[in-house]
């Protein structure tokens, strides 16, 4: 083991990332799904952005969120994915201090985005089913610009004090991170002072958004299912919720790993470490690559509009 390891340091030239501990025998077997899941995030993100741009009936509120999820899936992935690769193919574990807290930036400032763009659709959802004909007053593109401006303030507006605090921590412990990644709770703990103040405010952050974006898609759906409660047909209701069920699926595909994650970080003392790092790659990785296939098999316009291009293609 370096020097660097074990001697006192105070913010050290570079971190080390362990990866998964506890199963180096099998990195380059789990290289292979994870590098399938990169490849398909990064293929179905971009075919949604250029399906909506090219097709000018999506030029939609709905479409807009849409699209700004897939940037968002591409900057989540695209933070983690490249360096965990290098990792398990070519055993290339060093970072340097400055790009593993803006890692770590940009992954819980993007993971916050998500879960406001996922209550934006929700309101939109809403917007639609309930007040049809002011859908385009409500939600016209100069109210999206300031809606999607504000989404991004509250994320970084949150996490800046993460990293603020983190580079001011002394790092005397050692400077190897047991992850795949810069997770804010994995770095701080090396710091050799008093962390509470990172601890209490990680735990403020993650509640305070996780419920208070779920209460409000709650209540989004709340009205959205009495307003199809009250359709006089079957089939009209069906049809309707219909138009919902890509977003609660997209919502289910990014809240349970999400919430199994942070469960098994803060309670399960008893969960092996390379499970709670396996979890929160899940957590990370699954929904890039889950949201535009949902969207793609269960959005007609997306789904038409993608035929019409691989017809037209072979044709």
């Amino acid at each position: 083991m370096s020097d660097s390891n074990t001697t006192d340091f105070t913010n050290p030239s570079t971190f080390i990332l362990q990866g998964i501990p506890g199963l180096e025998a099998a990195y380059v077997w789990i290289s292979i799904p994870f590098g399938a899941i990169y490849a398909t995030a990064l293929m179905g993100n971009f075919t949604i952005l250029f399906i909506v741009k090219m097709e000018p009936s999506l030029h939609q509120p709905m479409y807009y969120f849409l699209c700004m999820l897939a940037i968002t899936d591409l900057v989540l992935c695209t933070s983690t994915l490249p360096k965990m690769l290098s990792i398990f193919c070519f055993n290339s574990r060093q970072i340097s201090f400055s790009a593993c807290l803006t890692q770590m930036f940009f992954l819980h400032c993007f993971s916050i985005l998500e879960s406001g763009i996922l209550v934006a659709m929700a309101f939109d959802r809403y917007v639609a089913i309930c007040h049809p004909l002011r859908h385009s007053i409500i939600l016209r593109n100069s109210i999206l610009f300031k809606f999607s401006l504000a989404l991004l303030l509250r994320s970084t507006m949150l996490i800046l004090p993460f990293t603020l605090l983190a580079r001011q921590w002394p790092y005397c412990r050692s400077n190897i991170i047991p992850h795949t990644h810069c997770e804010h709770m994995a770095v701080v703990k090396l710091a050799c002072a008093d962390i509470r103040v990172s601890s209490y405010y990680g735990l403020f952050v993650a509640l305070s958004v996780m419920c208070l974006d779920m209460v409000l898609i709650a209540l989004s759906y709340t009205q959205i299912l009495r307003a199809i409660f009250r359709l006089p047909t079957k089939d009209a209701r069906l049809k309707t919720f219909g138009t919902c069920s890509s977003h609660l699926c997209v919502i289910l595909a990014f809240n349970i790993p999400r919430l199994f994650s942070f469960l098994t970080q803060r309670f399960g003392n008893n969960v092996p470490l390379h499970f709670h790092i396996f979890i929160a790659n899940v957590y990370l990785l699954v929904p890039p690559m889950l949201n535009p296939i949902i969207y793609g098999v269960r959005t007609k316009e997306i789904r038409d509009r993608l035929l019409r291009l691989f017809t037209h293609k072979w044709t």
